[in-house]
């Protein structure tokens, strides 16, 4: 019993580190293909605070879904996702007009989503979630910092 312990735990050792090791060759600059949108330090973690924040607001939506709480999850949606005026500028300051075209789809359906909440559809609210956490994916999938 203890060999198949050890072996099994040096099986998943060595699978943790060729991952570990897989993961840091594709995540350095040169084997990133993803397009860098070339910004300044300070714009930078400015950007990485506003995906930080989004996150943030999705794990509360998922929350107040989960207790029922729409209203709640909508103005969350509003407020930290949708296509606020201070969104607005933010998207019009990147130069790269594919993702700032992604940016303003997202917060476009960050609103989408605070409607959809208001109807008190776990379901549809969901849905609604995806399409939203979409624009995470592809945003992240095609852009760099």
């Amino acid at each position: 019993m203890k060999r198949i312990v050890i072996v099994l735990w040096l099986f998943l050792f060595s699978g943790a580190c060729l991952a570990a090791g897989e993961h840091m060759h594709h995540g350095d600059a040169m084997g990133d293909q993803r397009v860098s949108l070339g910004l300044s330090p300070e714009m930078k973690q400015h950007q990485l605070s506003n995906m930080r924040a989004h996150l943030e607001a999705i794990h509360s939506i998922i929350g107040l879904i989960a207790k029922k709480e729409f209203s709640k999850a909508s103005e969350v949606a509003y407020s930290k996702l949708g296509l606020t005026e201070e969104m607005k500028q933010m998207c019009d300051m990147f130069s790269n007009e594919d993702f700032k075209k992604l940016g303003m789809a997202f917060h476009k359906s960050g609103d989408v989503l605070g409607e959809v909440l208001l109807k008190k559809n776990a379901t549809q609210s969901l849905h609604a979630l995806s399409n939203t956490m979409g624009y995470c994916v592809e945003c992240h999938a095609a852009f760099r910092q």
